[in-house]
């Protein structure tokens, strides 16, 4: 889950670092040659276009005004089509993505909270863009299989934890708790895509909505992630906690296979899963009990890594150079990620409160040297 304030960067320098980038020449468009065009401020969300036709679609949004935010399409039920967050003022994001015909929703959110400001817009047409080719359906296929291999080994993993925690065991469970959110964090924009789930299984105490008790309302790992660290304990109401992250697991288990998947969300996905990495592991804000923010930082940088190499096909084939920029960067990222681990072949990296300021300003050049090209993958496999 995305927190929503920084500690290493403010939210602006960091938005400023990820987004200005996406505001370049991203090839690509809605059917009809014209971008969906959106001015997000603080108190509005104005779209230039209230209907469009169905099929790939450009948005170009421009932040103006002082709070970083997010742009998400939205179905009826709230679920995500597609979305771009960490908008700094002032700069500019585009987005493409296949959208079918139907209505739906674009949200601006300002700080990065609450529905935002919605726009009602519909998607006209046949409802799809022209036919994918094999190699697409293979990485849309693949991506599904992926995703769903990510929630059923998590499963196992998370009651693992669980039963630590309910046995009382603390050091049992503390061990356990990074391992648990492997998966999760490979594949967390499709987790995310289901609005009801996440909020309950990674929302951070400072991420709970206005008026959101959390003695009441604040469920999930980092719940429990400060019951250990923090309070060292583990109480009746921990155990039930943990009982309460595996029947939510079970319910994101269970809808996993029902994500809208397509080409150009997979590569918007692996995006996200970079500005989670920005705005969340980098700064130390994700895990600031446990301080395993090393092992959520590899694991979306995997999911990022897999979902390019699903796409890496047709992307190469449209954009030689852009596959050759990607392929360097996430070797040289998961380079440097290796300096903070003995074996490769483990997740048990250095505690983040160990890495200092120069190592962690290493780190983020090399999440926004990659951020970068990624940014250009929706555009290179929508052509």
């Amino acid at each position: 889950m995305r927190p929503a304030r920084l500690t290493v960067l403010t939210a602006a320098a960091v938005a400023a670092a990820l987004t200005a980038v996406t505001g370049c020449a991203e090839k690509g468009g809605s059917a009809d040659g014209k971008a969906v065009k959106v001015a997000a401020s603080d108190t509005a969300c104005e779209v230039s276009q209230t209907e469009f036709p169905a099929g790939k679609v450009t948005i170009e949004v421009e932040n103006k005004g002082s709070k970083v935010t997010e742009l998400y399409v939205l179905f009826p039920d709230d679920r995500i089509v597609t979305e771009r967050e960490n908008i700094g003022p002032g700069t500019k994001a585009t987005i493409t993505a296949e959208i079918k015909a139907g209505d739906y929703e674009i949200a601006c959110k300002p700080g990065m909270k609450g529905d935002g400001i919605r726009q009602k817009v519909k998607a006209t047409g046949n409802g799809t863009a022209e036919k994918r080719s094999p190699e697409l359906d293979a990485a849309v296929a693949g991506y599904r299989e992926y995703v769903q291999e990510q929630a059923d080994e998590t499963l196992p993993a998370a009651k693992a934890f669980a039963d630590a925690v309910k046995a009382g065991d603390l050091e049992a469970a503390k061990k356990a708790y990074a391992p648990s959110r492997i998966g999760w964090e490979r594949t967390e924009p499709v987790a995310e895509s289901f609005g009801d789930i996440d909020p309950k299984v990674d929302v951070r105490e400072d991420g709970l909505e206005a008026g959101q008790d959390p003695a009441k309302d604040w469920t999930g790992w980092h719940r429990l992630e400060k019951a250990l660290w923090a309070d060292g304990k583990i109480g009746d109401e921990e155990k039930k906690l943990a009982d309460q992250l595996i029947t939510d697991l079970t319910d994101w288990q269970k809808k996993v296979g029902q994500a809208e998947i397509t080409p150009t969300s997979i590569a918007n996905g692996a995006k996200e899963l970079l500005d989670e990495v920005a705005t969340g592991k980098v700064t130390g804000e994700e895990e600031r009990y446990s301080h395993t923010d090393l092992v959520d930082f590899k694991a979306n940088v995997e999911g990022a890594q897999k979902a390019y190499e699903l796409l890496k096909p047709v992307a190469a084939k449209n954009d030689a150079e852009l596959a050759k920029q990607l392929d360097t960067q996430f070797a040289a990222l998961n380079t440097l990620l290796d300096k903070y681990r003995a074996d490769k072949n483990t997740y048990e990296f250095t505690s983040y409160d160990k890495v200092g300021e120069t190592e962690r300003k290493e780190l983020s050049d090399g999440v926004n040297a990659l951020a970068e090209p990624l940014s250009k993958l929706a555009a290179a496999v929508a052509k």
